[in-house]
């Protein structure tokens, strides 16, 4: 059976979903913003900030299933300037270090929600 994941340590969620969903083999982890949890709402500007933020947002949630971003086996990226691809590659080489490193998509979007420039959703396995 799986569960909900919730915690105060990432941006509530902003529509009928849950952060995460447990299924006790893996970890499904809403698309994460650059929401600062403790004041709900985006406070950086530049791409590298924000995703950044997405990052401590994502492990946020995988701490609270009881995992780390080392147990991460998916993400997509939803970037709204893909131009940004080339920094967020720097940021994410610092947050993702291990072997084998994640599968992953990256999408150019035409919005993210409160004005985001990237969003990042993952799996992480058990």
């Amino acid at each position: 059976m799986a569960t909900s994941i919730s915690t105060t340590h990432a941006p509530a969620a902003v529509g009928p979903y849950s952060q995460g969903v447990d299924t006790g083999s893996f970890v499904f982890c809403s698309c994460q913003i650059p929401i600062d949890p403790k004041i709900g709402k985006i406070k950086v500007y530049d791409i590298e900030q924000q995703a950044a933020q997405v990052f401590a947002n994502l492990a946020a949630v995988l701490e609270e299933a009881g995992l780390g971003l080392d147990a991460v086996v998916k993400t997509t990226l939803f970037l709204v300037d893909i131009s940004d691809f080339g920094a967020v590659n720097e940021v994410y080489a610092r947050w993702f270090t291990g072997d084998p490193l994640p599968a992953r998509s990256a999408i150019q979007v035409s919005g993210l929600p409160k004005g985001a420039l990237i969003g990042i959703e993952a799996i992480a396995m058990r």
